[in-house]
């Protein structure tokens, strides 16, 4: 039986081609991990959740209004149901203590910029800093880190999603809009909700004077009527997320 010595410099050689293997091998399956995982988000915005399910979500985007928040709160544990308050971040910098109570109350807290400024008018990248700054300020003033994002006005041009989704975010739409901004007769605010009401709907609200005082019925109503209110992540989960 014939022995082989190698030398020292043969050792070496052999271990760095071993390793220069397994560094080879450790690239080419992490480019194809990553070139072949779906992402948990649409970059099509949601408009609605399931239509299979009578469930309706109120989604109230928070920029102002901050005085019409602990009395929206209060109707919301009166008639014990859930909600999703997409908070700007320099709203919640002025009012870390509303922005807290909102989650402290058990509601869905998301993302809805920073500044409030036309996405559409933003850069992909300017974009993305206004997201993240804004999730930076929600999740140290609530604890809550936000993974829905309303974008102001509900401008959505290509860039905008691109920039939500790039940075693992769902962009949220909705599919009745109450224009309570314009603060119309809260009976207005009622019948167009209680007209236009449908299986998966999102339905978009501000923190408004007739706002509030349209919720109690509306909410009484849509109850009569067989919906469950739930946030727009449980709406969508399911639809959207099998």
């Amino acid at each position: 039986m014939r022995v082989y010595y190698l030398t020292k410099k043969q050792v070496t050689n052999g271990m760095v081609g071993v390793l220069i293997l397994l560094l080879i091998g450790y690239l080419i399956s992490n480019y194809i991990y990553h070139s072949l995982v779906v992402p948990t988000t649409e970059i099509t915005p949601i408009y609605q959740g399931s239509a299979e399910k009578k469930q309706i979500s109120f989604a109230i985007n928070v920029d102002w209004g901050e005085e019409y928040i602990p009395e929206m709160l209060k109707v919301f544990n009166t008639h014990q149901i859930k909600c999703t308050f997409f908070l700007t971040g320099r709203w919640t910098e002025k009012f870390p203590e509303l922005a807290k109570s909102i989650g402290e109350n058990k509601q869905e807290i998301g993302n809805h910029g920073y500044k409030h400024d036309s996405p559409n008018g933003m850069s992909l990248e300017e974009n993305k800093a206004d997201i993240e700054k804004a999730a930076q300020i929600i999740q140290s003033v609530t604890g809550k880190q936000t993974v829905l994002y309303a974008p102001a006005s509900g401008e959505s041009q290509a860039h905008v999603l691109k920039a939500a989704h790039e940075l693992g975010y769902q962009t949220i739409l909705w599919s009745i809009d109450t224009i309570d901004w314009k603060n119309p007769p809260p009976e207005q605010i009622l019948n167009k909700v209680l007209t236009k009401a449908h299986n998966g709907a999102i339905v978009l609200m501000h923190p408004t004077k007739p706002t509030v005082a349209a919720l109690p019925a509306l909410i009484s109503e849509l109850k009569k009527q067989g919906y469950q209110f739930v946030t727009v992540s449980e709406s969508i989960v399911d639809d959207h997320h099998e």
